[in-house]
């Protein structure tokens, strides 16, 4: 009796087969952050980029350090524009809060 072969015959996109591998090792998540964050200046402007000393996600949550305490101050008022700005670019719920260090 011939043992039957597991692997698939059939050719499949590579794209297809990438992101089926990114979704199993998780990263598809940690790749959308990254595109997005590299897009920062884009979004935000040149003024915000240049005062943003570090920027990273954790748990949904965009962590901001500004070294502008008037910048700051102006981002949080502007938390529910930044949270869509972000969302938008990533196509789906990147992030429902803004931390600001």
């Amino acid at each position: 009796m011939m043992e039957e072969n597991k692997r698939s015959s059939e050719f499949k996109p590579l794209g297809d087969l990438v992101d089926r591998l990114m979704k199993a090792y998780q990263l598809d998540g940690k790749l959308a952050e990254i595109d997005v964050l590299s897009k920062w200046e884009e979004m935000m402007g040149k003024a915000v980029a240049m005062r943003t000393r570090n920027i990273y996600i954790k748990d949904k949550v965009l962590i901001l350090e500004i070294d502008s305490s008037v910048m700051r101050e102006e981002l949080m008022f502007g938390k529910k524009v930044i949270i869509q700005r972000i969302n938008e670019a990533s196509g789906k719920e990147l992030i429902t809060d803004v931390y600001f260090k």
